[in-house]
């Protein structure tokens, strides 16, 4: 089920939090990679472009649910919402949704629509990388948020990409039902745009879910043409989305990128095992359903890259990706962080503690794994230089049951590793704590090891602090954290814990 409850801890309009605005950075800290040929890209196909020629204004000003909302001003950048209409059309399986991804789809109606997009992007223009993120918004909690945004945004705003989160799902809009209960949300949950701020959203109407990948096509098609971003022409496009909104991107790949060749990449972060189903006019995609569908692979015959980024927590339990692992190749990379969770205490923020999970939940640093693997994949669909192939978390396998394979301590076996994981201080998973429902399952855990077993890995601080600044230099220099965040992985440490 799947995503991200979390962020729902207010608004999106204003922040507090300030970061720099710098130009695009340099590269990973790691060693220089191998270029790899890039098949020479298609051109995007032509077709209907959305009308984004309307700014949104009054009511309460622009709506999104997130944790920690980031000063804009401060960074750097602004930001405008717009209605996004036009008429859109879905799609119908000609044949089966094959594990392979080679999927064939074909129209199956059109409707119209009208729904929004928010533009966050630099206030100089001179700042603009050329890179544009479209984030397909999530709607789990029954409301618009933003997880890539919040991973992401301190290594977009120092870059100067502009992110663009689409409301492409009809409960974004419409409302409806409320998959991932969470604190915090109560009043706005599963209610929708248009009841939330009817003035400012009364206008808004979507057909369907099944509307919902020609919708974000058809805006996808506009941008590139300078419309909503002050004539700004990107230079790459690269589709994103967490969660939900990753089952929707592999459903897009699949079978309508084949079609539209919309996107010059995509950036897939906590995929489930298979796609966000089609449905009919009116309607919501079933994503639990979904999570029982026969999995799928991203097909391998299209020049468009594809990172896929996994939380421990994703491969088994609810989303049990593990189902649709698959070699990486010329335009796939996998990347699988043991100690992380489908949602952490970075990405839920200050409500971190409201959750009653038994433990407290997960607070590994998959953001900072995050950022990296953006610019690899910026470096990647820029450049040719493929980003690093790693290691996969190792499973162990019990009949018809896979399980994260752990040491004596309980931290998962393989990965990408990170200090937090390789010098603990706590044992950091993506197993949940005691209590069972939906979101916990979610959420992973944080467990502080014993002081005896504290005392038995480390006969300092000294020593520690010295391990965890080897290992935080291995994991920039492989390139799976960036060299920028350095003080953040850091700051991870926690020397105080260790006797001596």
């Amino acid at each position: 089920m799947a995503p991200l409850a979390l962020l729902v801890a207010g608004l999106a309009v204003v922040t507090t939090a300030c970061l720099p605005v710098t130009g695009p950075g340099p590269g990973t800290g790691g060693p220089t990679p191998t270029p790899t040929p890039i098949p020479t890209p298609t051109p995007p196909a032509p077709g209907p472009v959305a009308d984004l020629s309307h700014p949104l204004t009054g009511g309460n000003g622009p709506f999104i649910a997130e944790s920690t909302p980031v000063d804009l001003n401060q960074a750097g950048y602004t930001q405008a919402e717009y209605a996004a209409s036009g008429t859109a059309t879905s799609y119908q399986a000609a044949g089966s949704l094959g594990g392979d991804g080679r999927w064939t789809l074909t129209p199956n109606g059109t409707a119209q629509y009208k729904s929004r997009i928010i533009v966050r992007r630099p206030a100089a223009a001179t700042k603009f990388s050329g890179n544009v993120l479209v984030e397909w918004l999530n709607v789990s909690s029954g409301i618009d948020i933003d997880p890539e945004w919040a991973s992401l945004s301190e290594e977009l705003t120092r870059r100067g990409d502009i992110w663009v989160g689409v409301s492409a799902q009809r409960i974004g809009i419409e409302g409806g039902p409320v998959l991932v209960p969470t604190p915090g949300a109560s009043g706005l949950a599963g209610k929708g745009l248009k009841t939330i701020d009817p003035a400012r959203y009364g206008s808004l109407t979507h057909p369907g879910d099944g509307f919902s990948f020609d919708i974000y096509t058809q805006i996808t098609r506009a941008l590139r043409t300078g419309a909503a971003l002050d004539g700004l022409r990107p230079q790459k496009v690269i589709a994103a989305g967490e969660s939900q909104s990753a089952f929707a991107l592999t459903t897009y790949y699949n079978g309508v990128q084949p079609l539209t060749r919309a996107f010059d990449a995509f950036f897939v972060h906590s995929r489930g095992a298979a796609g966000l189903p089609l449905v009919g006019a009116g309607q919501n995609a079933d994503l639990a359903g979904a999570i029982f569908n026969s999995p799928a692979t991203f097909r391998t015959d299209q020049s468009a890259p594809v990172l896929d980024v996994q939380t421990e927590t994703d491969l088994t339990g609810l989303l049990n990706s593990a189902k649709a692992r698959q070699p990486d190749s010329d335009r796939f990379r996998l990347w699988e962080v043991p100690g992380t969770a489908h949602a952490d205490a970075h990405l839920i923020g200050p409500t971190a503690s409201s959750f009653d999970c038994g433990v407290p939940i997960n607070n590994g640093p998959m953001h900072l794994v995050v950022k990296a693997a953006w610019r690899a994949l910026i470096t990647w669909v820029t450049a040719g230089h493929a980003p690093a192939t790693a290691p996969r978390i190792a499973l162990s396998q019990s009949g018809s049951s896979t399980s994260v394979t752990r040491d004596a301590d309980g931290i998962a076996l393989g990965g990408i590793r990170t200090p937090p994981v390789d010098v603990p201080v706590d044992v950091l998973s993506g197993e949940p704590g005691p209590t069972q429902s939906t979101v916990c399952l979610l959420l992973g855990s944080t467990k502080p090891l014993p002081a005896a077993r504290l005392a038995a890995l480390y006969p300092s601080r000294a020593d520690y602090e010295s391990r965890y600044a080897t290992s935080a230099a291995a994991t920039i220099a492989a390139g799976y954290v960036l060299s920028e965040d350095r003080p953040a992985l850091l700051a991870y440490s926690q020397p105080d814990r260790v006797s001596g």
